[in-house]
């Protein structure tokens, strides 16, 4: 009764599952993705030279650990893309959190903030190599332009989703605007920031690439461009998966942060 009865609460929308179920599910799920790959491959359905088999990769992988070339790439995609999230971060969470406030700084601020967010990034790629130059800076350069944007819309949003209840209720009991500004909406916001951040730092993990396949002579996206002239499928394979590792470290870095920082939004 107790095993069935795990399982029938899964089945019921917005119910929390036991935490067995959800691992077992979660490995489930990979161990699928990986038996499919396995059988493309090892079973000769799919060529090598598009996708190779999970032994190849690993040998790959365990050759590059061994003369430190997937560590020293490793750790300059991820200088380019903390730098990059953090230096967004620092300006577009008070300013999108005044932008959600404030009708005037909305009212200011949106129309050039909606439009730059729709623009390609890829196509400033050859611009901020104009301005900037080839090194560490262009890189963050096109991660802090693809992130700082979007994170500013959605912080935005999560402000101006406070309840009025919560500023009302400050007003009454006294409080000035900068008191309820700063004491009420900043905390109240505090969740849904976190989640935005969450979400973004993942965008900035897809712009990684974008950001080394031009005048990079390091990280994980230059190891790609320079694997796929020479067919080399395997690495890429490789920087691929460093890439989503990386990506999922963060995500899972951001989730015991919001626990932690916002326990009562849990």
């Amino acid at each position: 009764m107790a095993r069935k009865s795990i399982f029938s609460a899964a089945l019921v929308p917005y119910r929390a599952i036991h935490p067995g179920l959800a691992a077992g599910l979660g490995v489930l799920v990979w161990l699928l993705v990986i038996g499919l790959w396995m059988w493309l491959t090892y079973g000769g359905r799919v060529p090598e030279m598009f996708l190779p088999n999970p032994g190849k990769v690993l040998n790959t992988a365990g050759k590059l650990v061994a003369d430190g070339t997937l560590f020293e790439h490793t750790l300059a995609s991820a200088q380019v893309v903390l730098i990059g999230f953090v230096l967004s971060s620092v300006v577009a969470v008070p300013l999108g959190l005044y932008m959600g406030t404030y009708r005037a700084v909305q009212a200011a601020l949106d129309p050039l903030v909606n439009f730059i967010r729709y623009l390609p990034v890829t196509s400033f790629v050859p611009l901020f190599i104009l301005w900037i130059g080839i090194g560490l800076e262009q890189r963050v350069s096109v991660i802090i332009f693809g992130t700082f944007f979007q994170q500013l819309v959605m912080i935005a949003d999560a402000a101006r989703s406070v309840p009025r209840d919560l500023v009302n209720a400050a007003y009454t009991l006294g409080t000035t605007r900068n008191q309820t500004v700063r004491h009420i909406v900043f905390p109240a916001s505090l969740p849904a920031v976190l989640d935005v951040l969450r979400v973004t730092v993942g965008w900035a993990w897809t712009y990684l690439v974008v950001a080394e396949l031009v005048a990079a002579k390091s990280g994980l996206g230059y190891i790609s461009l320079k694997a796929m002239r020479g067919f080399q499928v395997d690495i890429i394979f490789l920087a691929i998966a460093m890439i989503g590792l990386l990506g999922l470290c963060t995500d899972q870095l951001f989730r015991l942060l919001r626990r932690f920082a916002a326990p009562w939004a849990n």
